[in-house]
């Protein structure tokens, strides 16, 4: 995998590292960075409409006067 080098505010970096609980700053943002593409592909995965999706509302009768 090819690798890309990222300048980064020593503050923001300092409080991803204390969030995620790292030691090493390349290791805290990657774990962040990987974190928000799953996030990405949980919600597609939950907004993209399947054709066999047995949750779809149903259209009921009208109801007879």
């Amino acid at each position: 995998m090819a690798k890309v080098s990222v300048s980064l505010d020593a503050e923001l970096v300092v409080e991803v590292m204390v969030l995620a609980g790292v030691g090493n700053p390349q290791d805290a943002v990657e774990l962040v960075v990987r974190d928000y593409i799953q996030r990405g592909h949980r919600t597609e995965a939950v907004v993209v409409p399947r054709e066999d999706d047995t949750r779809a509302p149903r259209t009921r009768p009208q109801d007879q006067e």
